[in-house]
């Protein structure tokens, strides 16, 4: 999976904060998050499998994969962008989210795409 050549996949993601998400009544803590992939490659590339990290501050984390995001497992041609909101809940106020994407190039080989961590904190409880 690890070839030198593969294409050039950019993950950009910004997260926020829901306060009037239901889960707030129980106690727990509702984030969304925005995802941007850009295929800046040659060719054409398939999202197929998410794997996501979540983590609290509380030290418990949560592993989640699976096939796609949203129900979708995007074709992204060259120079164009997919873009999707999902969410996580966590247990406390602040916490983060890393993982990859598994994707696929024309000739079916399979390479990964990392997505670097990120934070999920409710506004001003860090300073």
């Amino acid at each position: 999976m690890d070839d030198i050549s593969q294409p050039t996949v950019i993950v950009k993601v910004h997260a926020h904060y829901l306060p009037d998400h239901p889960a707030s009544d129980e106690q727990k803590y509702a984030f969304a998050y925005h995802v941007t992939i850009t295929n800046l490659s040659n060719e054409p590339v398939k999202l197929l499998n998410r794997y996501w990290l979540i983590c609290d501050a509380d030290g418990k984390s949560m592993e989640v994969e699976g096939a796609g995001v949203v129900g979708k497992q995007p074709l992204i041609k060259p120079s164009e962008q997919f873009e999707y909101t999902s969410g996580a809940i966590i247990d406390c106020p602040v916490g983060s989210m890393q993982g990859y994407y598994e994707m696929q190039r024309e000739d079916k080989s399979l390479f990964r795409v990392p997505i670097d961590v990120f934070s999920l904190a409710v506004p001003n409880i860090l300073n």
